[in-house]
Formats: structure tokens, C-alpha cells, sequence
């Protein structure tokens, strides 16, 4: 099982990339298959949470101009800190939900990456939530608090947990920008991989 630290580290290092990818307008790992972006959403309320570190960095640095000290490494720290909120962006929308030929990849930021194959897809169906509670074997991905895709597996796969914990899910809610055209697409996906009758 990853540290806490390793795990924090591995983290940032996606932001990193992703901010790298974002940068060149690319995405990541996205081309074998269709991409389902989540981000619309959210991105103002996190444009405006960077706007704020901004202004705290901004109002941390008059007040400690005159302790060379300390102003430096809380600069850095402010600095930082923006840059990983437009980071935590970037990865949403880098790291789009994934059709495949067999599977689908969901993803939230850089934190979640869940793979589950078709096969194992039971149902799946539009459906907008704005209140999630915790259950076992339930996985909510919200974006702005709310999901609008729910899938029900008819066996569980596997989710890591941010620290690396093993967790099996036969449900899942998450969001995208566009709920029913991915539900259409996975719903064609897993016609198409039914065998018709025999000739």
C-alpha cells in the first residue's frame, strides 16, 4: 500500500502534467477511444478559488514585506498553491471518461481512474443527483456536487482508493457534460459486443 506521502507526491506529479498537457491542448491516454469531458461545470468555481489564492498571495507579501524570512518560503507556498488549483483544473479536463471498444474509463482529476469492461456494465442510465450518501460498494464522483450518469455492475470491480486502498464497487454515479450521448454510446457499445444469432 502507497504512503501518504508517496501517494501526495504521485498526485501532484499528475497535476504537473496535466498542466503540461493542457498547456499543448492535449489529452491523456484518450485516443483509443471516445472522450466524455466532465469539467464545464467547474471550471469557473475553480478559476475563482485561483483568483482568490491569488489575491491572498498578493495581500501575504505586502504584509510581510519587511521579514525576508518568512516572505519567501510563504510566497513560494502561494505560488504553489495556485498553480496546483489550476493544476486539479487542467487534469479534469485533460483526463476526460474514456469509451472504448470493451471498457470505459472513468476518471475524476487525477485521483480516480477506473476501468470497468463493458461486459460487466448491468445498467446504465442518466440520472441527475445533487445528494450523495456513503454506502459500501458505491462509488459518487461529483463535480459540483452533483452526478448525472449512474451505472450498475452486474460484478464489482476494483477501486483504489487515494492512498492506494483496494475497495469493491458495483456501483457507480459520476458526472459528465453530456449524459445522454455517453449513455447512448455505451449503451450501442455493449449491443455491439452481443454476438447475433447464428447463421
Amino acid at each position: 500500500m502507497r504512503t501518504a506521502a508517496s501517494a501526495l507526491v504521485r498526485h501532484e506529479l499528475r497535476l504537473l502534467v496535466s498542466l503540461v498537457l493542457w498547456a499543448a491542448q492535449r489529452t491523456h491516454q484518450a485516443r483509443r477511444g471516445q472522450g466524455f469531458g466532465y469539467a464545464r461545470g467547474e471550471g469557473p468555481l475553480m478559476f475563482g478559488f485561483a483568483f482568490v489564492c491569488v489575491i491572498e498571495s498578493v495581500t501575504m507579501s505586502v504584509l510581510l514585506r519587511d521579514l525576508p524570512a518568512v516572505h519567501r518560503p510563504v510566497l513560494v507556498l502561494d505560488v504553489y498553491t495556485v498553480v496546483l488549483v489550476v493544476g486539479m483544473h487542467a487534469a479534469n479536463v485533460v483526463r476526460p471518461h474514456v469509451l472504448a471498444a470493451d471498457s470505459l474509463r472513468i476518471r475524476r482529476s487525477a485521483h480516480v481512474d477506473l476501468r470497468v469492461p463493458l461486459r460487466h456494465i448491468a445498467s446504465v442510465r442518466r440520472e441527475l443527483r445533487t445528494t450523495h450518501h456513503r454506502a459500501d460498494g458505491e462509488l459518487d464522483l461529483t463535480m459540483g456536487a452533483r452526478t448525472t450518469v449512474t451505472l450498475e455492475l452486474a460484478q464489482p470491480v476494483t477501486h483504489f482508493t487515494f492512498f492506494g486502498r483496494p475497495k469493491q464497487i458495483h456501483l457507480v454515479r459520476f458526472h459528465t457534460d453530456e449524459p445522454g450521448e455517453l449513455v447512448r454510446a455505451i449503451t450501442h457499445a455493449r449491443n455491439a459486443q452481443v454476438p447475433g444469432p447464428p447463421g
